[in-house]
């Protein structure tokens, strides 16, 4: 399925594409999600390129936005037309009228702002152009640095609970941060991120 037949339009921010994934990712992204500092805090590791291959192919099978699946999009830098990460949209099968968030970005291109600029495009696509109620990503609280992403980025620290995640053969926090439409709404106009309280 492409952009066109999935119903969806690649997110242009000013210098990244959000964009469906290609099979010729594949290799691109199985190399940086092997990289113990980008798996040490997510729950799927990369795989072989086999399995790499069929996670893109599965994904592109459907339109983000479907609830109940994951579906992952690439982040690709405008100027180079290099994938610099990938980020994740899982609206739920439960309520959709709610999605989940995941970002990961290859270290090689952290410290940029590429993360904050994606979050904030997937922010505007889901509760802007998908007009969704809620949106929440979860957090392992020793991610420092997702962490401030998502301050940055001006979502609200909802909750923050104790020993709820069984991860790596370990009892895990998990903080989860939130943004509500009408939030996203009082602030979609400004540049700047909205204060988080």
């Amino acid at each position: 399925m492409d952009e066109r037949a999935s119903g969806f339009e690649p997110l242009q921010t000013e210098r990244l594409s959000l964009r469906l994934l290609q099979l010729e990712d594949a290799e691109r992204l199985r190399s940086y999600h092997n990289l113990p500092e980008v798996h040490r805090y997510q729950n799927w590791g990369a795989g072989s390129l086999e399995e790499v291959r069929a996670m893109v192919a599965e994904t592109r099978e459907k339109a983000p936005g479907t609830p109940g699946r994951w579906v992952q999009l690439g982040i690709e830098e405008r100027a180079t037309g290099v994938l610099v990460g990938d980020c994740g949209l899982h609206v739920l099968g439960t309520d959709p009228r709610q999605a989940e968030l995941g970002i990961t970005l290859d270290p090689a291109h952290q410290k940029r702002g590429f993360a904050t600029e994606a979050i904030r495009a997937l922010l505007g696509y889901v509760l802007g152009d998908r007009q969704k109620h809620r949106v929440f990503v979860s957090v392992d609280p020793e991610n420092c640095a997702s962490m401030a992403l998502m301050a940055r980025a001006g979502m609200r620290r909802e909750a923050h609970h104790r020993e709820n995640y069984w991860f790596r053969g370990r009892w895990t926090d998990e903080v989860i941060f939130a943004m509500l439409r009408a939030e996203w709404l009082a602030h979609a106009d400004q540049t700047i991120a909205p204060p988080t309280s």
